[in-house]
């Protein structure tokens, strides 16, 4: 596929119009800000000024959460692997007992999931900036979903590895971003499978495979923290630009809410909590949500469905909505893309409502410089940028203006 880079039909519309983005991206990355750490309160203090500096009233909520990924999936594998060899040396009810144990702990920590281990692990404040502009009696509620936090760094997210799966033309193929996690199933999957047939290869293999992922979630978890430009400083500087356009030029009958949550890369951690406290104030028929993931790779693109295990779709409605306006708006997005992972706009879709994810790839059906040290400003392709912004401005404009219309409702 050509790059974006080089297709002047899609660089055209945005170039030049990306203003204060890198200034303020690059006082942002300068930040280091994991998941429920201090630098993560320092980065939300960031946001709120500037929020306030547009006119929204801004408030930092502090939620309780585990703030990482790498230790209940972590304990998972390890159930695994150690029931992988208990079923291999033919004690199979354990081996079983345990690879099912540590396969259910890891399913069960995917998002929009309970994930009961977390209860039992140590917990960290996280900070999500919720700030609020416009009529707060107004009929219609239109919430736009940044985050930011950043990622660690690990092998598993080396961008050799799409580069190679690429040459195989797999990507062509799918419709979906890579399983990721696939390898991290198998594990005790196989354990499990080893104890029930009693066959003891598929125990050693799965006890292979659980050691593995043991070793990737220690590794990541002593991984250095990334910039974060991309992911997701990006949507964040587009949040406080998105009050910036809508201070100037006010939506009639809709409260908007620009949120940014933290501990995104803990598998939406803070979305979780800011659903917990405020969904059951915003109905599903009057509320819609936009968020914003990664937007300043080469394609810009709107996703169709995520999901770790199972692939939640998009609601047909809200999707039609966005390629609408895209279109009208005279931008070309990438076609039918799913992820095998997980945004902040999983909670919110598997809540009921109406919700889009903006984001953008390059031709591995990845975000640029995903989880690695190379994700900077100077990395960031602010013309997708500028263009997610313009998409997510102009759906909250046409909800405005005819909610039911919008919707195709009406």
């Amino acid at each position: 596929m050509e790059s974006a880079a080089d297709d002047p039909a899609l660089k055209r519309p945005g170039k030049g119009r990306a203003g204060r983005l890198p200034g303020m991206l690059r006082q942002l990355e300068a930040i280091e800000r994991p998941s429920a750490s201090e630098g993560e309160y320092e980065a939300a203090r960031w946001i709120a000024e500037r929020l306030e500096a547009e006119g929204a009233e801004v408030e930092i909520e502090v939620e309780e959460v585990h703030g990482n990924y790498w230790v209940p999936i972590g304990i998972g594998a390890a159930a695994g692997a150690l029931g992988g060899l208990l079923a291999a040396a033919g004690q199979r009810v354990v081996g079983t007992a345990l690879g099912a144990a540590g396969l259910a702990a890891i399913v069960t920590d995917f998002p929009p999931r309970e994930r009961p281990l977390r209860k039992a692990l140590a917990v960290r404040d996280t900070y999500n900036v919720v700030a609020s502009m416009g009529d707060p009696d107004a009929s219609k509620t239109v919430v736009l979903v940044a985050h930011h936090d950043v990622a660690t760094a690990g092998l598993i997210f080396h961008p050799g590895i799409p580069e190679a799966v690429s040459k195989t033309g797999l990507f062509r193929l799918l419709d979906t971003s890579p399983m990721l996690m696939a390898p991290v199933l198998a594990g005790p999957a196989l354990a499990t499978l080893s104890g029930v047939t009693g066959k003891r290869k598929l125990g050693l293999l799965g006890a292979l495979l659980s050691a593995g992922s043991v070793a990737a979630m220690a590794e990541v978890a002593g991984a250095e923290v990334v910039p974060g430009a991309n992911d997701n400083g990006t949507a964040v500087v587009g949040l406080i630009e998105l009050a910036r356009r809508f201070r100037e030029d006010p939506p009639e009958d809709t409260r908007l809410i620009l949120l940014s949550t933290g501990s995104e890369e803990s598998l939406s951690e803070g979305m979780r909590a800011f659903g917990k406290r405020h969904f059951p104030d915003l109905p599903t028929e009057s509320t819609f949500f936009i968020n914003m993931d990664t937007i300043g790779s080469p394609y810009l693109c709107v996703l169709r469905g995520e999901g770790f295990l199972k692939m939640y779709e998009y609601p047909a409605d809200a999707l039609d909505l966005a390629d609408r306006t895209a279109r009208e708006e005279g931008l070309q997005l990438f076609p039918n893309l799913r992820i095998r992972n997980g945004t902040d706009g999983l909670e919110a879709l598997a809540a009921g409502y109406p919700v889009v994810s903006i984001c953008s790839c390059t031709e591995h059906k990845q975000p640029a410089n995903y989880h690695w040290p190379s994700d900077t400003t100077e990395h960031v392709d602010f013309v997708t940028v500028v263009e997610a912004l313009d998409l997510a401005e102009a759906m909250v404009r046409r909800l405005d203006s005819d909610w039911e219309e919008a919707l195709g409702r009406s």
